[in-house]
């Protein structure tokens, strides 16, 4: 029973992370596209809201967390910053160094990173 938990909890997990990317593209085009916004401001600004809403729903609908934002927020901050490096470390050694396609090397590396980000949220950000 518990593994049918945790199984709902990563599907969770995964739509949270969809509408937080849906809102950093939406943010990124209607500022882009809208406002003539430089792509690179954009994009920043796009990532920043898409990390808040993955924080929000992160902590409320799938781990229902009374953890304080003051403690949740910084380790779900340093919890994205891991993930970026070990994006760009899988990244590089998949095509790089083994020659993989960048499409193929990403989506393993996606795969990978939902994982490590849904264990080190549950068991470090929001765990009490």
């Amino acid at each position: 029973m518990k593994t049918f938990t945790e199984l709902r909890r990563l599907i969770r997990f995964g739509m949270a992370g969809a509408v937080g990317t849906l809102a950093h593209y939406a943010l990124l085009l209607g500022l882009v596209e809208g406002l003539g916004t430089p792509p690179m401001a954009g994009t920043a600004a796009g990532s920043l809201l898409g990390a808040l809403v993955n924080y929000m729903l992160s902590r409320r609908l799938v781990f229902a967390s009374v953890r304080r934002h003051r403690e949740a927020l910084p380790r779900f901050l340093l919890v994205a910053a891991s993930s970026l490096v070990l994006n760009g470390a899988l990244m590089f050694a998949m095509v790089e160094k083994l020659g993989w396609h960048y499409l193929l090397s990403q989506v393993f590396t996606t795969g990978l990173l939902l994982l490590w980000n849904y264990v080190a949220n549950a068991r470090w950000t929001f765990s009490t």
